[in-house]
């Protein structure tokens, strides 16, 4: 299974719903902790599979506990959720993502419906991996758009098999009514939150839900579960990837191996190139489908842009080879149901391919060089699935809630940064904080060690003393700094 630090991206859908909090109070039984081995104690929280129904049948929820340094001197309980599906089992991995946090707290991880622990029955397999994420990229014709929806529809129809009964439980708003359930159950007055990525998104259904019961909230990450038109939604993507190849053009400036060359003058000649013939890639060629996936999928991951500045020269030299190998990560087997739950939230309804073609011709007009395959990687997702149950976008409608902190980053278009300003204007007395990183940004200073950030040092000031920073605060790129040129 992939990491925390897999991108997590999600979609929108025409119409939003508004769906009140289930009347039943959250469990109050304190958590069996029992020693589970990586210096964590588990235990399971038991809930209902639909909240709407709370007397009904029910599932189980996996968390783990790392302990506080000093039990003396804790604050009391941090809820981390790492996003990209699993939390635990890459947190056993990966400890050093969360575990400054100890200093003060006991944090207490938290897997969503259909995740699990190692060996754990809540984790549940899909048989039948979803397709890629970039199938609508490299056969853009109508045949491919129904190839992608009957693989995906294949894909659902698995997960569903594998989770039974509880397949009807998968939706954040679900996610978000367990968070309530483990507050309660750990004690807590109120919520002290940290959700990466995926993680937001419950946390933006929690804000939503259970206002007067957020107490500190950081998110860092964001996927927008605000809007409700697909075209705006699919639009903000296309436009932050679209500054992201000009940002890649401002990085590559201070030098890189494109030497004195203007990134976007090399990528503009070998789109044009590539559209007139294939590029040459040693025993193989390079089309523009595939040439338009390779620079897409390495944008995103901006620690990975040396080895893009690389492959250009190269190709534009007449060597596409390195430029080939840059594709997306094979599609998961076994799946997971991270990507259903997706489209639950984000597209319970998707349009036709002729309707979807007229969008597209407003993402070209928009992001004509790069943006507009975002909205293909976006549909390519959903498109064939049933989206049910369904969580539809709908804007947040908060008026009295504790200050949220809001992380985000310059170099972040796997949950682009227009998105998590749009969220950031609706909650009230959010304090932004902007960095020089991308995605995932403080989970990925932890794992490689960089315990001293700006960014990080932000985030721990206001989760112990509730402090925010000030109005405007901007950090380096701690993680950038980092990255080679050459």
């Amino acid at each position: 299974m992939r990491t925390i630090m897999t991108a997590a991206l999600s979609a929108v859908v025409l119409t939003a719903l508004f769906q009140a909090p289930a009347s039943a109070a959250p469990q109050r039984r304190a958590l069996d902790w029992k020693a589970c081995g990586d210096g964590l104690e588990c235990a399971k929280l038991t809930v209902p599979i639909d909240w709407k129904r709370p007397d009904g049948p029910k599932t189980q929820v996996d968390t783990a506990k790392l302990p506080a340094r000093d039990q003396a001197r804790k604050l009391g309980s941090l809820v981390v959720n790492t996003g990209g599906g699993a939390t635990i089992q890459p947190v056993r991995a990966t400890p050093a993502v969360v575990s400054e946090l100890t200093t003060w707290f006991d944090v207490i991880l938290f897997d969503p419906r259909g995740y699990g622990d190692k060996g754990s029955e809540a984790m549940k397999e899909c048989r039948t991996p979803q397709p890629s994420v970039a199938g609508l990229v490299l056969s853009p014709g109508e045949a491919g758009w129904r190839a992608q929806s009957k693989a995906n529809a294949a894909y659902e129809a698995s997960c569903r098999k594998a989770m039974g009964a509880e397949y009807a439980g998968t939706n954040s708003w679900q996610v978000a009514h367990d968070v309530e359930a483990l507050r309660g159950a750990l004690g807590e007055p109120e919520l002290r939150y940290l959700g990466n990525s995926y993680g937001t998104v419950h946390g933006q259904m929690y804000l939503s839900l259970f206002p007067a019961k957020v107490g500190r909230m950081v998110l860092d990450g964001i996927p927008d579960h605000t809007r409700t038109s697909l075209e705006k939604w699919m639009t903000a993507y296309a436009r932050t990837q679209e500054q992201q190849l000009k940002r890649f053009r401002d990085w590559c400036a201070d030098g890189c191996a494109l030497g004195g060359d203007d990134a976007i003058e090399v990528f503009d000649d070998l789109l044009a190139r590539v559209r007139e013939a294939p590029l040459p890639a040693g025993d193989q060629s390079l089309n523009e489908q595939e040439f338009l996936v390779a620079v897409t999928e390495r944008l995103s991951q901006p620690p990975t842009w040396s080895r893009l500045a690389a492959a250009l020269r190269k190709a534009a030299d007449g060597d596409a080879t390195e430029l080939a190998g840059m594709r997306p990560l094979p599609p998961e087997d076994p799946g997971y149901l991270n990507g259903a739950t997706l489209c639950h939230d984000f597209m319970p309804g998707t349009p036709s391919y002729r309707d979807f073609l007229s969008i597209e011709s407003r993402l070209r007009e928009a992001a004509p060089r790069i943006g507009w395959v975002q909205g293909r990687y976006l549909m390519g997702r959903c498109v064939g699935m049933s989206g049910k149950p369904a969580n539809p976008p709908a804007p947040l409608r908060v008026k009295d809630v504790a200050p949220v902190l809001i992380s985000i980053g310059d170099l972040d278009s796997t949950t682009p940064r227009l998105g998590a300003e749009h969220l950031a204007a609706q909650v009230p007395g959010a304090r932004v904080v902007r960095h020089g990183d991308g995605h995932a940004a403080y989970l990925m200073q932890g794992a490689g060690g960089l315990n001293g950030t700006c960014l990080r040092e932000h985030v721990h000031e206001y989760l112990t003393t509730g402090a925010l920073p000030p109005s405007g605060a901007r950090c380096p790129g701690d993680l950038m700094a980092r990255v080679p040129r050459g």
